[in-house]
């Protein structure tokens, strides 16, 4: 059974989380308006020269943020079959604090992992100083990556897992707090199986960047939910790999879509 088949009627009961989503939007919204989504550009945190700690600090609310706008409504199905199947447990609301903490955590480590991988990236690209002037070589070459994965069979296989929360919890489903947290790490990582390479692309073009941020987000948000959602993800790879080239070869033909390189030495406000 697909996710679609119990998006509505689970979706209802989600009015916390959907406000948890809106609120996650408007924040994001609000630091790309007003400028100050450049605090949390990799090139700020791994490269300008910002404390360790206080990067860690921006990049885990920035990231909380992140996942609350974009991989929370894709969860929203999963949560409310939880929700649902949990009632009649001790502790229910336990259980399903539990259930999103282990979701959470699964993408804080991914979250953390990408951010030590690019500060290691930038780290051997600081040997040649046009890699600064380039973003856009980085930016593409993700991008061929993640539609490269869109063929992958761990991509179809999580996907169908994330389409079909009904069997997994059928499969999965343990009573108690410790068996939600487990159920919830066990659905994020399926949901970090099918959409890791997708949320890569946010750290090359810049976390809080709109004009990356929506599309991606609608764009698993429907390869999750919707019925025909699975057809999709081979065009898209298609695609994908067709504007990393392009992105590569010929970066002026995609206003606002580059990553533009971020000037270095303009310190954090605080950091020493």
């Amino acid at each position: 059974m697909s996710a679609a088949s119990g998006v509505r009627p689970v979706w209802r009961h989600a009015s916390l989380l959907m406000g948890i989503i809106v609120v996650a939007w408007g924040l994001a919204v609000g630091a790309e308006l007003s400028g100050q989504a450049q605090w949390v550009h990799h090139h700020r945190l791994v490269v300008d020269g910002v404390a360790l700690w206080a990067s860690l600090a921006l990049f885990l609310v920035a990231w909380q943020v992140h996942i609350a706008a974009m991989m929370l409504p894709t969860a929203l199905p999963m949560v409310g079959l939880y929700r649902q199947v949990a009632a009649g447990q001790p502790h229910p609301r336990l259980a399903r604090a539990s259930f999103l903490f282990g979701y959470l955590v699964v993408w804080t480590a991914f979250g953390l992992a990408a951010l030590l991988a690019m500060a290691l990236v930038e780290g051997l690209g600081a040997q040649w100083p046009r890699w600064h002037q380039r973003p856009e070589w980085l930016a593409g070459g993700v991008l061929v990556l993640a539609g490269a994965f869109q063929f992958s069979a761990l991509k179809a296989s999580c996907l169908d897992k994330c389409r079909a929360p009904r069997a997994f919890l059928l499969n999965h489903y343990r009573r108690g707090v410790a068996g939600g947290f487990a159920l919830g790490l066990r659905h994020g990582a399926f949901c970090l199986g099918c959409c890791w390479a997708l949320m890569l692309v946010m750290f090359v073009v810049g976390i809080a960047n709109l004009a990356w941020m929506a599309p991606l987000a609608a764009l698993m948000l429907y390869e999750k939910v919707a019925r025909h959602g699975a057809r999709l993800v081979r065009p898209v790879g298609v695609a994908l790999i067709l504007l990393g080239l392009l992105m590569m070869v010929e970066p002026a033909w995609l206003p606002g879509l580059t990553p533009d390189p971020v000037p270095h030495g303009i310190p954090l406000h605080g950091a020493h």
